[in-house]
């Protein structure tokens, strides 16, 4: 088994006519080689509508953490319920920060996302990632290349040193015009908030719609400079 200390990435490649890119083939690959061990990390957008469709071809009872912040829009918090009703064998579990709200305003001021997001986002996202991960041997993430540049080199397959873990990324070559035309065909449930100006969800507290208004990330962190909460650096 492919492990992060034997890290010696495979080839995977896909035909041309392939309607999911090469998607459904590492999806396959990654399940008949972790089974259980595998985590796929859902943020519940668009991207993550396409992989649950396409996990649930391949694993209709995976896991699948959702990175609960209690800080997300009711919008992402309703349509967890529609998708769980969409794919009921899903195991969909809501993954907590160890601090609450008022816990974390205790220890660290109020609005933390405000005075020090990358502090808020480790306490929120990445600690309870890797509290999630930690029994596992690989993860699954809805990263594009289109999404922004430092995407831009992600693989099918990567060596995680954050997580000392193996991070699937199946979407790679997918187009955002891709990715809508695959979730009209399907008639997939997906967050409102896309449809106005909204490409990138993350929480409510930190995310304003887009001043590119297409599939890049300028609402998220919005004047801070900040791009990424840290959990695929």
């Amino acid at each position: 088994m492919l492990t992060y200390e034997t890290w010696d990435a495979p080839s995977i490649d896909f035909n041309e006519d392939d309607e999911t890119k090469g998607a459904l083939s590492v999806l396959r690959w990654a399940y008949d080689h972790y089974g259980d061990d595998v985590v796929y990390a859902c943020s519940f957008g668009v991207e993550g509508m396409i992989l649950l469709h396409l996990i649930d071809q391949v694993k209709p009872d995976a896991k699948v953490v959702f990175l609960d912040t209690d800080l997300h829009f009711k919008e992402t918090y309703e349509l967890i319920e529609r998708v769980e009703e969409r794919f009921p064998r899903l195991q969909i579990v809501l993954q907590k920060p160890e601090l609450t709200l008022e816990e974390q305003a205790a220890e660290h001021g109020a609005e933390l996302w405000k005075s020090n997001p990358n502090a808020c986002c480790n306490i929120r996202k990445i600690v309870p990632l890797e509290k999630a991960l930690a029994q596992g041997k690989a993860w699954i993430s809805g990263l594009r290349r289109e999404q922004s540049p430092t995407r831009q080199n992600v693989q099918f397959l990567n060596h995680d040193h954050r997580f000392h873990s193996i991070k699937v990324c199946p979407l790679i070559h997918w187009t955002w015009k891709e990715v809508w035309r695959y979730v009209y065909k399907h008639d997939l449930p997906y967050n409102p908030l896309h449809d106005i100006g909204y490409p990138s969800i993350g929480c409510e507290v930190c995310t304003r719609p887009s001043e590119g208004g297409s599939s890049d990330r300028s609402g998220r962190w919005s004047g801070t400079g900040k791009t990424e909460c840290g959990l695929h650096q």
